[in-house]
């Protein structure tokens, strides 16, 4: 009786920890579109920033490009293409939002087009600690069809607490916060959003001008399960 009893707990301890793990999905079943059309060239839009912070925009515009072309896709040159958008007054990704993809074919020949919105680029402080985050969501769409290929989401929490060093008492705990706020106030964004980009574009299938082009397909990522608010597509 007892060992039943235990074999029943163990059975329910498994099921727990299996439901709180992340769900894995292979990318040929998560982005079934982006191997079927098998897009050669990206451009990147201006991201849409949802924080208040003014420069994320542009601090996050330069450590796109990188990644998407290690996965092997051309990649339209981001400060070029910006500039030609802001010359014909389509500067706000807002107003890009709600043109059709295929425009972007006919004015760029580019096969998708990626829309970023820019969740988060802030800096916490607490008690005794503090961090910065930084988190991005990105949905690419092709300019043939107008279909969604791929989308996906990464953020990095850079834990900025001054440590633990020095003496106790009131005295230790000034020191740490003093050290917490000169760490906090003094990292560079620009790695971190790099992190972030590393966790998001690993999920997306490899390009053909990398060599494992159509060789992921069973490759296993984990599977975003979002709040419907945030299953909306960029506009």
């Amino acid at each position: 009786m007892k060992r039943n009893i235990l074999i029943f707990l163990f059975v329910l301890l498994f099921i727990s920890v299996s439901a709180c793990g992340p769900k894995y999905i292979s990318k040929k079943d998560a982005f079934p579109n982006m191997y079927e059309e098998k897009p050669l060239s990206i451009l990147v839009l201006p991201p849409i920033n949802m924080t208040t912070a003014a420069d994320a925009k542009e601090y996050y515009a330069t450590t796109i490009a990188e990644p998407l072309s290690f996965a092997g896709y051309y990649i339209y040159p981001i400060e070029v293409t910006t500039d030609i958008l802001k010359n014909e007054g389509l500067y706000d990704t807002e107003i890009l939002g709600g043109l059709p993809p295929e425009k972007f074919k006919q004015f760029f020949g580019a096969d998708a087009v990626m829309y970023i919105k820019i969740l988060k680029w802030d800096t916490s402080y607490y008690v005794i600690g503090g961090n910065v985050t930084v988190g991005v969501d990105c949905l690419l769409k092709s300019t043939t069809t107008g279909r969604e290929l791929w989308k996906y989401d990464g953020t990095i929490v850079v834990d900025t607490s001054g440590g633990s060093g020095g003496s106790g008492g009131l005295a230790g705990l000034i020191v740490n916060v003093v050290a917490t706020a000169i760490k906090t106030a003094t990292t560079d964004y620009v790695p971190v959003a790099k992190r972030a980009n590393i966790i998001t574009i690993s999920s997306m299938p490899f390009g053909k001008y990398n060599p494992n082009f159509d060789k992921d397909r069973d490759a296993q990522i984990i599977l975003k399960e979002k709040p419907k608010e945030s299953q909306q597509k960029v506009q």
